[in-house]
């Protein structure tokens, strides 16, 4: 029984270091053969065309000029529903005329998102991404996930892990 309980603790010491909610190797696998051109860092961003949960029409290219702050996550997931109130803290904190942030939701539920960010004051866009076509453009392997596009499009960070988007480092991009 004791050796149990070890294998148990090894696997919830794996769970938390790999930092967001993960999606198995077998469906990562999938999503890439069906989408050979994958978001890289120095290269022009997918473009997309999104409608938020307001029913407004968001497309990336349409953004150049400013800088890009996405980020894919669910509500089922900890670390997600964890970074949210810092990245709140960051859309209130920078000028939207030179940065634009946008949160695109990963297969979850629109209204479970709109109730959770009615309860803890989230304004930030809630895209919703039917089918995770945009995902698997971005080569997603797990939530949380975000891309920091440039002015003229071009993906330049990519962080793979929930941050705390208020802090000295973040603060940086």
């Amino acid at each position: 029984m004791k050796s149990g309980y070890w294998v148990l603790a090894i696997l919830l010491l794996l769970a938390l270091v790999s930092g967001g909610c993960d999606r198995s190797q077998e469906k990562t696998q999938k999503n890439e053969a069906r989408a050979p051109m994958v978001a890289a860092v120095g290269k022009l961003a997918p473009d997309f065309e999104l409608v938020d949960t307001g029913g407004r029409i968001w497309k990336l290219s349409d953004l150049r000029g400013q800088v890009v702050f996405i980020n894919f996550w669910a509500t089922w997931c900890p670390p997600c529903r964890e970074e949210m109130p810092s990245m709140q803290e960051l859309y209130k904190a920078i000028p939207p005329d030179k940065f634009k942030m946008i949160s695109i939701l990963s297969n979850d539920d629109p209204v479970i998102a709109i109730n959770f960010a009615a309860k803890t004051g989230t304004t930030l866009p809630i895209l919703v991404d039917p089918g995770s076509q945009i995902g698997q453009a971005y080569g997603l392997t797990g939530v949380p996930e975000t891309y920091i596009v440039d002015k003229q499009g071009v993906l330049r960070q990519k962080s793979l892990s929930p941050r705390h988007w208020r802090s000295v480092e973040a603060n940086k991009i």
